[in-house]
């Protein structure tokens, strides 16, 4: 667990560059993201978050202020990936 929070500690370093994003809270497979960055930044950095959690990826609920809302979703739920209105999902490799 300490690994996993040090990677993504990590990795908000990597991908912040000017904005500043962060995880607020990961409770389950819900993610509640604090960012000043693009949407499409956001979006992107909540994919590789959920995928770095071995999930498939993350699906957006719901946005207030800087704050994203996230669930994280595994290929297995039959569930979609929603994206942040006005960005896009980029397909895995």
């Amino acid at each position: 667990m300490k690994k996993i929070l040090l990677s993504l500690g990590l990795v908000t370093l990597v991908v912040t560059g000017c904005s500043s994003t962060d995880i607020k809270m990961s409770m389950g497979n819900m993610r509640l993201i604090q960012s000043s960055a693009a949407p499409q930044d956001v979006m992107n950095f909540a994919m590789k978050a959920c995928q770095s959690d071995f999930y498939m990826g993350a699906s957006f609920i719901s946005k207030a202020s800087n704050e994203y809302r996230f669930k994280c979703v595994r290929a297995e739920e039959n569930e979609i990936l929603t994206p942040i209105p006005g960005t896009s999902i980029t397909p895995a490799k």
